[in-house]
């Protein structure tokens, strides 16, 4: 079987042994009896086509994809009869990838987590402790298909709180670089990161940047704010893996995708990590850190 990801296998090491445990969890061990091998797009979106034609020219039994809704179309246009596993953030019926929750249809089902529809939620988070008339900036990759969603509803929630916001992009290490020193020449006072597998597989370069530029960011998932970065809110993705392991197992046992519900992670954390804050020297209302899941000191 093999993983389809759209981001760089570098910073996504746990993922992957997350999906491992699935799989061992199903009664399958990588090099043992059965072989998972891996493909990633480095970011680049553009790549996954090829990916994914060269996983069924080699007859994987199962592929498994990773990073959004792009790596699970480019395996679902790629082959009608290899069982697919997705984890995506948006809803799947609404992007066209199953014909129903329960009943999926087809060669796919996986793990929706959630993650691309709650970035207002995360912009709330930003405006407890913002000053009024402080502007946010929103870093977005443009490559990643739920973008303009994103921004849509980030802008439409600044509006009610009263916000400006100032939207960056970036689709590379550089880019990204480039987009901290614009938006600190803008004087943002604080940012939201866009959902992104990318962006999650930069996610020590962004934290970095963050505190190099004393902005204070609130992030998807929690692995940003275990390697430093202040506030994350979003399901737990390295569940979602675990998740799409066991589904990899039981489809290897014989089980249908059509037959395998998809999975919704709909239990959300806050993390805050109170060390990153006083660095910033930043007063965390005690509400917020009443409500918060995981305090990291």
């Amino acid at each position: 079987m093999a993983l389809l990801h759209v981001g760089s296998g570098a910073g996504l090491g746990h993922l992957v042994n997350a999906l491992r445990q699935g799989l061992r969890d199903s009664g399958y061990e990588d090099g043992r009896n059965m072989i998972l091998e891996l493909r990633w797009a480095d970011g680049r979106y553009d790549r996954l086509p090829a990916l994914a034609n060269e996983l069924v020219q080699r007859k994987v039994d199962v592929i498994v994809t990773g990073g959004g809704e792009a790596s699970a179309h480019a395996a679902k246009n790629a082959t009608a009869s290899i069982p697919i596993v997705f984890n995506i953030g948006n809803d799947p019926v609404q992007v066209g990838l199953v014909a129903s929750l329960g009943r999926p249809g087809g060669n796919i089902t996986g793990v929706n987590i959630f993650t691309a529809e709650i970035a207002a939620k995360r912009l709330g988070l930003l405006h407890e402790f913002l000053p009024a008339g402080a502007t946010v900036a929103l870093l977005v990759n443009p490559n990643f298909p739920q973008t303009a969603t994103n921004i849509v509803e980030v802008e439409a929630a600044a509006a009610k709180l009263g916000r400006q916001v100032l939207l960056f992009r970036a689709t590379s290490a550089a880019e990204i670089d480039a987009a901290f020193a614009e938006l600190s020449q803008a004087q943002a006072k604080a940012l939201l990161v866009g959902a992104d597998s990318f962006f999650y597989s930069r996610r020590q370069q962004l934290v970095e940047l963050a505190l190099r530029y004393r902005i204070p960011a609130v992030y998807e998932q929690r692995e940003f704010v275990l390697d430093g970065g202040l506030m994350s809110y979003g399901t737990k993705i390295i569940e979602s893996y675990r998740q799409m392991g066991v589904y990899a197992g039981n489809i290897l046992k014989g089980a249908k995708p059509a037959d395998l519900p998809v999975v919704q992670l709909s239990k959300f954390e806050l993390l805050i990590n109170v060390k990153t804050a006083r660095a910033l020297n930043l007063a965390i209302p005690s509400g917020m850190m009443a409500i918060a899941d995981e305090v990291v000191e």
